[in-house]
């Protein structure tokens, strides 16, 4: 009897437990991820995801001087009105480039930013993305881009729920694990 009722109060703390500690884990280190300093820099690339103003942010950085190039970050398709409007936005005074990332990943937005880099001169870029990617990005940049990284979220509320944001947490965990085994960009893991 003792050891059914352990058994069964065990089968209910542990799973508890593991939420619980997922939830907080998550939230320092993805809801309250360190924000670096703007800065100006040699390009704002703008990673791929939600429509969630991140485009516009990007375009914003540029018309204020942080850069004279954005790169938007297009796995869309070419339908995509969004992305037709802001792929269109170049001025005199900067130029928006729209790539499509190969593999369509974090991963391959690093390898295009790190190729593109190559190209044109490079050293330091300003990356846009999720509040709750930048750490996940950092460490994918890190391995994947030689300059210097300045990491910004897209200005924005998430009104997730709690579910919502232990699915996000998880989703992030596992996206550090498979970029931990991939290892750098120069292996042939390139997906």
């Amino acid at each position: 009897m003792l050891r059914g009722r352990l058994l069964l109060i065990l089968a209910f703390a542990i799973p508890v437990v593991m939420v619980s500690l997922v939830g907080i884990g998550g939230y320092v280190a993805f809801t309250k991820a360190r924000v670096d300093p703007m800065t100006t820099a040699d390009a704002i690339v703008v990673l791929g995801g939600e429509h969630d103003g991140r485009e516009a942010y990007g375009i914003s950085l540029a018309q204020q001087g942080v850069a004279k190039t954005v790169v938007l970050s297009d796995p869309y398709g070419s339908s995509d009105p969004t992305m037709k409007k802001y792929c269109a936005a170049s001025t005199s005074q900067f130029e928006v480039l729209c790539i499509p990332p190969a593999p369509s990943t974090t991963r391959g937005e690093a390898i295009f930013t790190q190729n593109l880099a190559r190209e044109r001169g490079w050293n330091h870029v300003v990356v846009v993305t999720w509040r709750y990617h930048l750490p996940r990005a950092r460490f994918i940049f890190d391995r994947c881009f030689d300059g210097t990284v300045t990491m910004r979220p897209t200005p924005r509320a998430y009104d997730f729920s709690l579910v919502e944001w232990e699915f996000t947490y998880l989703y992030q965990l596992a996206g550090f694990v498979k970029a931990g085994i991939q290892g750098t960009c120069d292996n042939s893991l390139n997906d």
